[in-house]
């Protein structure tokens, strides 16, 4: 069953809110991990492979931002052990990545964050169009 978790003060309309949330972080993933293509060829990267240059923190920092994403998997209803599947996703991403050269390559590879919202976007519209469109069915 789809469970989408409120936060406070706001409304969430159970039918809108979990393909509102999907496009967000869709678009926040592919910033991070695909945003920038080099010119005759199918090679992408992103941000997070630009941020994880900085040493010291450059992983942190994108695995700060990879946290929102989770988060996100946290409100629509994921089960702990994908949350855990994709908070490993993540933890590879920044450790590995955090290896000066070769992690930066891995990270350019590895992709958690586009991953991740696979993840979500498969447990979304695996769910029956009744649990998504919450009481009612309709």
């Amino acid at each position: 069953m789809l469970v989408v978790r409120r936060r406070r003060g706001r409304r969430l309309n159970a039918k809108q809110e979990p393909e509102a949330l999907l496009r967000k972080i869709e678009r926040l993933a592919k910033f991070l991990d695909a945003a920038i293509v080099i010119p005759g060829t199918r090679f992408r990267f992103g941000a997070d492979s630009i941020i994880g240059l900085f040493p010291g923190g450059g992983d942190v920092v994108g695995a700060a931002l990879a946290g929102y994403i989770i988060y996100a998997g946290w409100r629509v209803g994921l089960p702990g052990a994908v949350l855990a599947r994709m908070t490993g996703n993540v933890l590879a991403d920044t450790v590995l990545g955090a290896v000066p050269v070769a992690g930066d390559l891995f990270d350019v590879w590895y992709k958690a964050n586009l991953r991740n919202v696979a993840i979500i976007r498969e447990h979304i519209r695996r769910q029956p169009p009744a649990h998504r469109s919450g009481p009612g069915g309709g």
